[in-house]
Parts: C-alpha cells; sequence; structure tokens
C-alpha cells in the first residue's frame, strides 16, 4: 500500500468520522450499560456484571503473572554481557565452550547458519534522535550523558538533537552548545532545526523527528551509507537509556530475519525522578512502567511506544513518521503495518529506558500535567478510524483476519481503558439501586466484595516491581520516604478511575 496517510479533516469522509465517534460511544455505552440492563431485567444485569468481573479478575492474574516474569526477564537481560554476544554473531559461534550462554543464542547462532544475516552487528550504526521543545539543560544534558555511557562504541553513533523553532532563540542556542560540547564524543553529531508552521504539519512531535529523520537520509546518502546500516532510535528529552541498550539493539536488528520489516521495542519504565514526585504520580508512573513489562510478554500485541526502534530503510519507506498526528508513536505501527502489506513485526527489547514520572512545579500543575499525558495516550484512539479506512476500505493484500483480530483488540483495549476501571468499582451496586427486592442485586455486591478483596493480593505484584525499579533514594530524602514508597498505594482506587472517566470523554 503506497497511501498510508491519515486524511485530512476536511478529506474525513462520514464514515471516517463515524468510526472516529466509535470509541467514545462505545465507552459511554459500557458505563451506562448496567442501568440500562437492570432496567430491563436485574438478574441478567446482576449476570453480565459478574461475568465482566471475572474476566478482568483473570486479566489480574495474568498480568501480576507476566509482570513478574517480564520483571526477572528484564533483570536477566540487563545482566548479560551484550557486546560479547554481538561478537559471537559476528563470528558464527561461541567464543568459549565454557561460556554460558541463553538457549535463544545457540537457537539464534544455528539458524543463521543455514540463513545469513542481512546485515552484521559490525557494519550496524546507530542514530539516536533526541527531540526537544523548550526543555531546559538540566533535563536535556543528563539523556545525552547517559546515551555515552551506554556499553558500546559510540564512534558508531549519530547524536542528532532535533529542537523545534517554536522554541525560541534560547533553544536554538542551547542545542548547538550541547552538540558542540559532544559532537566529538559520536560517529556524527548535528543539530537539526524543525522549522514552524509547515503547511500540513500538526504541532508535535512526529513533525520535528520527521524532519531531523530526513536530514539523517540526506547526510547519509552524502557519506555513500548504506541506510540498511542505520538503525534510528527516537528519544524524549527526558528518556535515559539502559546501559546494554545500544548492544541488544544491534544484537536484535542483526539476527532478525527481516529488518526492514520490523521495529524494537524497549520497556518504558517511569522512575528517573520517582522519588521527586507526588504520591499519586508514583502510583501512575509504576502501574504504568507495570504495563509495559506486561506488554513486553506479548509480543503479538506489542506497538511502537514512545522510545522506540527502526531501521533507516524501513523509515525511509514510510516517509519516516506521521506528521498528522500527536500519537506519532503509536501511529507508526499502523504506517508500517499497512506499507508493508501487513509483514511487519515489533519485536521486544527486554532493556529498559527510563524516563520521568509527571512533575511539575506545583502539586495542581502536576495533577493537571499528568491529565494532558494521559489524553494524548489515549489520542491512540483516533487509530481506529485509520484501521478500519485502510485495512477495510482500501486495496490491500492483508489477510482479513489479521486486520480484524487487531482492529477489534484495539477498540477492547481503549474502550477497557476508558470505562473498566468504573464498572468493576461501581457496577456491582447498580441492581440493586435499581431493585432491592431482587435476591441477585442484593448477592452481587457481595460477591464483588470478594472477588476484588482477592484481586489486591495480586497488587502486590506492582508493589514488588516499583520497589525492586526504584533507583538509589536521593540523600535529601530520610528513612521514612522509604515507607512512603509503600503507603502510597491507597491512592490506587483514585489513580484507576479519575483519569479514565474523563478521557472516555475526550474520545468522543
Amino acid at each position: 500500500m503506497t497511501d498510508i496517510e491519515i486524511p485530512y479533516a476536511k478529506d474525513r469522509s462520514r464514515r471516517y468520522r463515524f468510526f472516529e465517534i466509535l470509541p467514545g460511544a462505545l465507552s459511554w455505552t459500557a458505563l451506562f450499560l448496567p442501568l440500562i440492563l437492570s432496567l430491563i431485567n436485574v438478574t441478567f444485569a446482576a449476570v453480565f456484571i459478574l461475568i465482566y468481573l471475572l474476566i478482568n479478575f483473570t486479566r489480574a492474574i495474568a498480568a501480576a503473572v507476566r509482570a513478574l516474569h517480564g520483571f526477572s526477564v528484564m533483570r536477566s537481560h540487563q545482566k548479560l554481557n551484550w557486546r560479547e554476544l554481538d561478537a559471537e554473531l559476528q563470528a558464527g559461534e561461541v567464543s568459549s565452550a565454557m561460556a554460558k550462554r541463553p538457549k535463544w543464542h545457540y537457537d539464534n547462532l544455528l539458524r543463521l547458519s543455514v540463513q545469513p544475516m542481512i546485515i552484521k552487528p559490525d557494519d550496524v550504526l546507530h542514530a539516536i534522535i533526541i527531540a526537544t521543545y523548550n526543555e531546559v539543560r538540566e533535563i536535556l544534558e543528563p539523556t545525552i550523558q547517559s546515551v555515552l555511557k551506554s556499553n558500546y562504541d559510540m564512534k558508531k553513533v549519530i547524536f542528532i538533537l532535533a529542537y523545534e523553532e517554536r522554541g525560541g532563540e534560547r533553544v536554538e542556542k542551547q542545542s548547538k552548545e550541547l552538540v558542540e560540547v559532544y559532537k566529538d564524543s559520536f560517529y556524527h553529531a548535528m543539530a537539526v532545526k524543525h522549522p514552524k508552521d509547515i503547511a500540513g504539519e500538526l504541532i508535535g512531535k512526529g513533525g520535528n523527528v520527521t524532519y531531523a529523520g530526513r536530514a539523517l537520509k540526506t547526510w547519509v546518502e552524502e557519506q555513500k551509507i548504506d541506510p540498511l546500516r542505520v538503525i534510528v532510535t527516537t528519544l524524549d528529552s527526558d528518556n535515559r537509556p539502559d546501559k546494554e541498550y545500544l548492544a541488544t539493539l544491534t544484537y536484535a536488528y542483526s539476527s532478525c530475519q527481516d529488518p526492514i520489516r520490523a521495529a524494537f521495542q524497549p520497556v518504558s519504565v517511569y522512575n528517573n525522578n520517582i522519588w521527586d514526585a507526588p504520591a499519586p504520580m508514583r502510583v501512575l508512573a509504576t502501574g504504568n512502567s507495570f504495563f509495559h513489562i506486561v506488554q513486553s510478554m506479548r509480543p503479538h500485541t506489542l506497538r511502537n511506544f514512545s522510545s522506540h526502534a527502526q531501521g533507516l530503510s524501513s523509515l525511509i519507506e514510510t516517509d519516516f513518521w506521521s506528521v498528522r498526528t500527536i500519537v506519532e508513536d503509536g501511529h507508526q505501527y499502523w504506517r508500517s503495518f499497512f506499507r508493508f502489506e501487513g509483514d511487519y513485526r515489533v519485536y521486544p527489547l527486554y532493556i529498559p529506558i527510563y524516563q520521568d514520572a509527571v512533575l511539575s512545579d506545583t502539586y495542581r500543575r502536576t495533577l493537571k500535567a499528568q491529565f494532558v499525558q494521559l489524553r494524548r495516550w489515549t489520542y491512540g484512539a483516533s487509530d481506529i478510524a485509520y484501521i478500519v479506512d485502510k485495512g477495510l476500505f482500501h486495496k490491500n493484500k492483508i489477510r482479513r483476519f489479521s486486520i480484524w483480530s487487531r482492529l477489534l483488540r484495539t477498540i477492547e483495549g481503549h474502550v477497557s481503558w476508558a470505562a473498566g476501571p468504573i464498572l468493576v468499582l461501581v457496577g456491582g451496586f447498580i441492581p440493586s439501586l435499581v431493585d432491592p427486592k431482587s435476591l441477585a442485586a442484593n448477592e452481587l455486591p457481595l460477591i464483588v466484595s470478594h472477588v476484588q478483596t482477592v484481586a489486591l493480593v495480586f497488587m502486590v505484584a506492582t508493589i514488588f516491581i516499583c520497589i525492586k525499579t526504584l533507583p538509589p533514594k536521593p540523600a535529601r530524602y530520610k528513612r521514612h520516604r522509604s515507607l512512603f514508597m509503600v503507603l502510597q498505594w491507597v491512592y490506587l482506587p483514585v489513580t484507576c478511575v479519575t483519569p479514565k472517566a474523563k478521557l472516555s470523554a475526550r474520545t468522543s
């Protein structure tokens, strides 16, 4: 498929608009469904709510198990010497018969002995695009320094600082100074200014990193470097990759069967400033980290998110990221999926990229910033109309089952995110309010209470991951701060419900 762009608002048909409205409409319908069913038949409503609750209970168990497993895998991958694994991948054999290696490494060596690598580890060049708008140097510079601390040869890394003209003279001066300071540490470094008010572009990260990506493409062509050698990672200004990230990405890129039709997704862990963030933000940040660890254990559902990597050849095929949406990361999955006629996959990297929890200068502004962040993430619901339009109403070679399964999973995910926590919290009480004399309606809250009590046990998995992923406590905090890291979980019911209730309205 060649036309993979989101249509402009003026070009969207009524059918397209219908599917834009659909996730919000379904979310509101789900919220009112217990009341509607109770007015029709209280017993039927009670059965429906109980089934829904049990489904969520089962999911909670599965998520807890996957999170603990995923955390274990992530820790084990962080301990591996990936540069040695890259060298063995290059040589096609294990360096020593006495060396202990993961089974998947031997499997890869065996597979690559009969199916040669398309690109070898020694030939890989990394391009790191760090996007910035108006962030101060104190936020941006530690990100650059974290890249330089990587257990990797920095002379195989191209550094691009993508800054916005909208940021003003301060940002332009700061960006050029940072590139000047650190350019000698990299293979190549450049600051790329994204002009403001480009026709057809939506204000957001997509236009910035796309402009930088095109500048990279031009430079690579001038240097006569094969784009297939270059894999591009996009970072926000507060993203700090683990020291093994680049070596791990090199291994994954070289060992995958088709690096052009692939992307690579590390685990987002929100704990850079976790000690400084207010308790509700800490709970949300840990919950988000928990979610991404779980997703890494479900590769078939994995999508591009936030910091991700994709080969330059692949990005050229998709004309880089979309400049028409603010969720350029998740939407990049669908652009690539349709561009490559469904032959596209996101591979998990069990290596973290550390990010900031939401934090502003006042408590109120922090709460607002948290809501804005979550609202931005829910804009991914706009992909539903795009999937329907490109998948079902444009000619393509993709199997219908592949399209429908992804479409339904996307719809269910957004509706459950918006309505699920509220249904679990209050749904069990609605039938008894409608018909106080019904035995089924009066028994339902008791059953719901018992199930939710058992489900709380699995919150221990979240608390465990929170404690194990905490960075060292800053010296400015006393010991009791560590106790608050556990007591903060009393905020869980509020953090699960409040933002999502508002977000369901936003998507409609």
